[in-house]
């Protein structure tokens, strides 16, 4: 949406039936929506690893944003703030700080190419790979995660839109070290 304020009363809207535990606006301002340990519809049908009901088991954090437009830097500070203070309340690792298109490829593209996943990394919020080894990129993503079943090209897609959010074109030997080295240092327990 064009403005955090339309986003937030959406999210509170019955009709909306999707909610968020969090929306952070452009100018840094935080709304908690949802009480931490119940459940928003944030996530919608998806995977992680094993889990199928991302819903139930995840904080969903929505950030004001279109998509087109870098985040801002009072934005991202306040996002910063907040994911640290979560990850500490509820022992989460930085592996599991994942974006809605990690868990739903090809049917979420948030938080979007412009979104500074290097950032949250260098924080130790997040986790930010290496290009080491190859292997086959599927089975390797599976091992990282990305358990939902969808498409080769929408694995990829999603894949890129984190970790190389300007590249496009084929599947290459980047894009299967970078995958082999998530796999490797972060796998999932898949069921």
């Amino acid at each position: 949406m064009d403005c955090a304020e339309k986003a937030r009363d959406w999210l509170c809207c019955d009709e909306a039936q999707v909610s968020a535990h969090y929306v952070i606006a452009s100018n840094g301002t935080v709304w908690q929506l949802v009480d931490e340990a119940d459940r928003a519809w944030h996530a919608g049908a998806g995977a992680w690893g094993p889990v199928t009901d991302v819903n139930s088991r995840s904080i969903g954090i929505e950030i004001s944003n279109t998509g087109s437009t870098p985040f801002a830097a009072k934005q991202m500070d306040a996002l910063d703030i907040l994911v640290a203070a979560i990850m500490d309340r509820h022992s989460i690792p930085p592996e599991r700080v994942i974006g809605h298109s990690d868990m739903a490829p090809g049917r979420k593209i948030d938080p979007g190419p412009r979104f500074d996943w290097q950032r949250l990394a260098r924080q130790g919020l997040a986790i930010w790979p290496d290009a080491e080894g190859f292997g086959d990129f599927t089975e390797n993503a599976r091992r990282f995660g990305y358990t939902a079943d969808v498409p080769a090209d929408r694995l990829l897609h999603s894949f890129r839109l984190r970790f190389r959010p300007n590249v496009s074109g084929p599947l290459d030997n980047t894009d299967r070290g970078l995958m082999a080295n998530l796999a490797r240092r972060w796998p999932v327990s898949v069921s």
